[in-house]
C-alpha cells in the first residue's frame, strides 16, 4: 500500500500527540499526506467541505473540544457520503465497554495511544496495513483493537 500516496486525516486536540503522529508517519516511511484538525467541529466542517477529498483513513481522538470523537463517529456513520471512510478511534484510555460501544457504532479500529514512540509507529503502520485488507469500514470484533504487539 506504500506505492500510492494515502491521504490521512488526524483529528486530535493534543498538539504533542499530533506532532508525534506526524513524526511516526515520516519514520515508518509511509507515503501519506496528513491533514490535521484539532476539534470535532473542525473535522465535520472539513469533511463536509465540497473541495475536500475524502481521506483513505481517519484517526479520530475520542476526547476533543466542541464535538467529541464519539459524536463525530456517530455523525460520520449516519452520512452515506462518509460511510466508506475507515475510522480508527484513538484514545489514551482503554475501557472495554467503551471499545465495544465504538465497535457497535461503526468504528473500523481502536488504538490506545501508546506511551512509547516505537509502539506508536507500530500501531500506525499496522492500522494502515489493515485498512488495505478490510474492504468494508467495519472489521471483525477480534481484529478491532490494534496493539503494538
Amino acid at each position: 500500500m506504500n506505492a500510492t500516496q494515502l491521504t490521512l486525516l488526524l483529528a486530535d486536540d493534543d498538539q504533542d500527540d499530533c506532532l508525534f503522529f506526524q513524526e511516526a508517519l515520516e519514520e515508518i516511511k509511509i507515503n501519506a499526506k496528513l491533514t490535521v484538525v484539532n476539534d470535532g467541529k473542525q473535522l465535520m466542517d472539513l469533511l463536509k467541505s465540497p473541495q475536500f477529498v475524502l481521506p483513505n483513513a481517519l484517526f479520530l481522538d475520542m476526547n476533543m473540544p466542541r464535538k467529541s470523537g464519539i459524536d463525530c463517529l456517530k455523525e460520520i456513520r449516519k452520512d452515506r457520503t462518509f460511510n466508506s471512510i475507515p475510522v480508527i478511534m484513538y484514545s489514551t484510555s482503554f475501557d472495554q465497554e467503551v471499545v465495544n460501544q465504538l465497535f457497535e457504532q461503526g468504528a473500523t479500529f481502536y488504538i490506545q495511544k501508546p506511551a512509547e514512540f516505537s509502539s506508536l509507529k507500530k500501531v500506525i503502520s499496522k492500522s494502515i496495513d489493515l485498512i488495505s485488507v478490510f474492504v468494508t469500514p467495519q472489521t471483525p470484533l477480534d481484529k478491532f483493537v490494534i496493539t503494538s504487539n
